[in-house]
């Protein structure tokens, strides 16, 4: 009943019955209340949602994979300190992480959400090494950004060891099998030894000998002594070699060995009399040991029946020398249809045509006729039952060695599979592992240079596709993002990874019905995550509805407390509403869950660069910078801060180098004519604003920057032409006011405009 009912549950889980399967499973418990059977509840209460069902009734338990399930559920619960105490306890500093790889990963994602990186990264590095294949355990390595190359961990020493580890079961299994294949040769030894000592010892000594003339026949332990090449000449359909080696050999049709020497009129060789003289004796040796039926007859041709078959022959012929029968189953030479063919590898084929190949002689008396007949059906019937108790024990013997050679060739194929399989997984992994790599490390040209190099069949798919997309997204190429993005939504619809993004990327080019319409196919898709509610935030922020947009960014928090991009957004939208106090603190908890979440350490400095806090603003500038140092947008904020901070040199460096990183972006630019301007140098601002103008022909605000310079300038007609550029292209309203109150100024002293520009 035990047994029954944990299959059903087993079942029930496999099929996704999950609430069948919890309450089938509580019925086991009840009936045999076993730890192994509480392990198999609180797995089905993880499969139905209910972890603080499986931490109440795995509370206390000591076995390993009982603690592991405990941890999983603290984990879920968000009890991340109970569940690292039951992992890894306190009082017990050597006991083992429980569940090997698995448990390793969990404490180690435990550690990072408690901030503690290096103890994170070594539980991770730890996963790896038992488990080579562990992927989430080289993603997590990834995020945190110490991930060695994929070419080391996932090298071909790495290869070398899971073969081992897959084929120690083969292994096994072939030394199972040698050791049955000894069994069964001592036992066909002990076979013999009991029926003939003698033929067992003539065994083992001309095992290797060939038989001549006959090079694929190996000599078998009823060749004795000399009779091997008398034994040989008297095969039915012997070899051209046969032949040729001697002139005694009869052709197929002449069964009658007498009767073949009569045709060539040569004389009987003195040997072959001695033989023919000696049948009675010879036949009773065979005779005695066809009754004790020897099975160790290894080959397919039987040879030990040659001689009995001949010597009935020629008994046969002798006795009925007066019916001038010189062949069997014949007319006379003339007639070649009774010719019988002795081939050991179908006994039951050889029975069959010799009974229906014996023809009776034309011309002879009925009497005569069935003494004949009798007499060769009883030839034959002692030949077939020699034949299948002989060829029976061979074809065994040689059934089981050719079984033995097609098992050791199916294990070697199999590894051989294996390691080709290893290989060419590991490659793969390879390739994704160090493009996901370079993409955390925001080495986004190098990572896409690296996805290029995957297959067409993994190359489009949802998760590559999206990463693709990060990539041109950190690169703030938001077209070929939108590309990539909606290239992965298309081919895999339900894949939420990285919506979020998307919508972000959306947002920036201003495609609102692409953006609403996307929100809603996600929400349908799946109303419980954080990615659908992200995209219906930016669907609204792009509105500038930034209160409806604020709700359903901390409804995505509500859903996962742990995205990490859906805290940042709170912080950019509670900034957009100058709320600057709880804009931190959402920040702040982005960087709780992921201290290498740039957007957030960018929005702080942002934040504080509005409060004209410039030491913490530079501060958080650079921490983000340290985090991804190609970003433009970046080091164009981190020269902004120096700027506000006079440190003029250092802000000019800065804008260098954002303008060399991303030459089509023109905040840098600006931002370089701005400080050029703060330092009186004219000339160099407007070069830096002429080729602006090539970028951004449509910004306002760099044709109002313009018009001051050529109030500076003192060249008062140009000023007020840049001014009126900028008026008809329609500035923000914030900027509207500056711009008017600066063209209505143009005329008077410098010390009498606002600097508002």
């Amino acid at each position: 009943m035990e047994t029954l009912m944990a299959d059903r549950v087993h079942s029930s889980l496999r099929l996704f019955m999950h609430r069948n399967a919890v309450f089938l499973c509580e019925r086991l418990c009840a009936q045999f209340p076993s730890e192994t059977n509480v392990q198999l509840l609180a797995t089905c209460y993880l499969h139905n949602n209910q972890p603080y069902a499986a931490y109440h009734i795995l509370k206390g338990k000591k076995l390993p994979e009982s603690r592991y399930l405990f941890a999983l559920s603290c984990f879920r619960m968000n009890l991340l300190r109970e569940a690292e105490e039951t992992l890894c306890p306190v009082n017990e500093p050597n006991v083992e992480v429980p569940s090997g790889a698995t448990g390793h990963y969990l404490l180690g994602v435990i550690y990072r959400c408690t901030g503690r990186i290096s103890a994170a990264a070594e539980q991770f590095t730890q996963s790896l090494t038992l488990d080579p294949l562990l992927w989430a355990a080289y993603e997590e390595l990834c995020i945190l950004g110490i991930a060695e190359g994929a070419d080391e961990c996932f090298s071909e020493a790495t290869a070398l060891r899971l073969q081992q580890e897959h084929t120690s079961t083969s292994s096994l299994e072939k030394l199972n099998f040698v050791n049955g294949n000894r069994v069964l040769s001592s036992s066909v030894s002990a076979s013999l030894e009991d029926s003939s000592p003698k033929q067992t010892k003539q065994l083992h000594a001309n095992n290797t000998a060939e038989v001549p003339a006959y090079p694929h026949v190996r000599a078998t332990a009823l060749h004795v002594q000399n009779s091997v090449s008398s034994n040989v000449a008297q095969f039915d359909t012997p070899s051209p070699t046969a032949t040729q080696n001697s002139s005694l050999v009869p052709p197929p049709l002449f069964r009658n060995f007498q009767a073949y020497q009569n045709t060539i009129s040569g004389d009987i060789p003195a040997k072959q009399k001695a033989n023919a003289g000696n049948q009675p004796l010879r036949r009773k040796y065979l005779d005695e040991a066809r009754l004790k039926k020897v099975s160790g007859r290894l080959f397919n041709q039987s040879i030990d029946s040659v001689p009995r078959r001949s010597a009935r022959l020629s008994r046969d012929t002798t006795v009925n020398s007066n019916s001038n029968i010189s062949q069997f189953g014949g007319n006379g030479t003339d007639h070649s249809s009774g010719k019988l063919r002795v081939n050991s590898s179908t006994p039951s084929k050889l029975c069959s045509a010799a009974v229906h190949s014996v023809q009776v002689r034309k011309g002879k008396s009925w009497a005569t006729e069935n003494f004949d007949e009798g007499s060769r059906y009883k030839v034959v019937d002692e030949m077939c039952t020699d034949n299948i108790s002989a060829t029976s024990s061979s074809a065994s013997i040689a059934d089981g060695r050719c079984f033995e050679q097609d098992k050791a060739e199916r294990i070697l194929l199999r590894e051989s599979y294996l390691a080709v399989g290893i290989r060419e997984l590991l490659g793969l992994l390879r390739t994704l592992g160090e493009g996901f790599r370079l993409s955390c490390l925001f080495k986004c040209q190098e990572a896409l240079e690296v996805y290029r190099k995957l297959p067409e069949p993994q190359f489009n798919t949802g998760w590559v596709l999206c990463q693709v997309g990060k990539a041109y997204f950190e690169l703030v190429d938001y077209l070929e993002a939108d590309h990539y993005f909606e290239l992965a939504h298309r081919l895999s619809p339900c894949t939420l990874e990285g919506m979020d993004i998307y919508s972000t990327v959306l947002y920036h080019l201003n495609e609102e019905m692409r953006l609403s319409y996307l929100a809603q196919e996600l929400i349908s898709i799946d109303r419980l995550s954080p990615q659908a509610w992200c995209a219906v935030g930016n669907c609204f922020a792009l509105r500038k509805d930034h209160e409806t947009a604020l709700k359903n960014f901390q409804r995505a928090v509500q859903l996962d407390s742990r995205f990490v991009y859906a805290h940042t957004l709170c912080g950019h939208e509670y900034s957009a509403l100058e709320d600057y106090e709880n804009s931190i603190k959402f920040y702040r908890c982005a960087l709780q869950v992921d201290e290498r979440h740039y957007n957030a350490w960018y929005g702080l400095g942002v934040v504080y660069l509005r409060q004209e806090k410039f030491e913490f603003a530079e501060h958080h500038f650079r921490r983000a910078f340290q985090i991804n140092p190609r970003s433009s947008v970046l080091m164009c904020y981190l020269g902004m801060a120096l700027h506000a901070l006079k440190r003029n040199e250092d802000a000019l460096e800065m804008m260098e180098k954002a303008i060399f990183a991303d030459k089509k972006n023109p905040l840098p630019k600006y931002q370089k004519a701005l400080i050029l301007l703060g330092l009186q140098k004219y000339p160099e601002a407007l070069d830096e604003l002429e080729r602006l103008k090539e970028i951004a022909p449509h910004e306002s605000s760099m044709y109002a920057l313009m018009g001051k310079i050529y109030k500076q300038l003192n060249i008062l007609d140009k000023a007020v032409f840049c001014f009126g550029i900028a008026l008809d292209l329609k500035p923000p309203a914030a900027d509207l006011a500056v711009i008017k109150s600066a063209m209505e100024k143009v005329h008077l002293p410098d010390e009498l405009m606002e600097d508002d520009l």
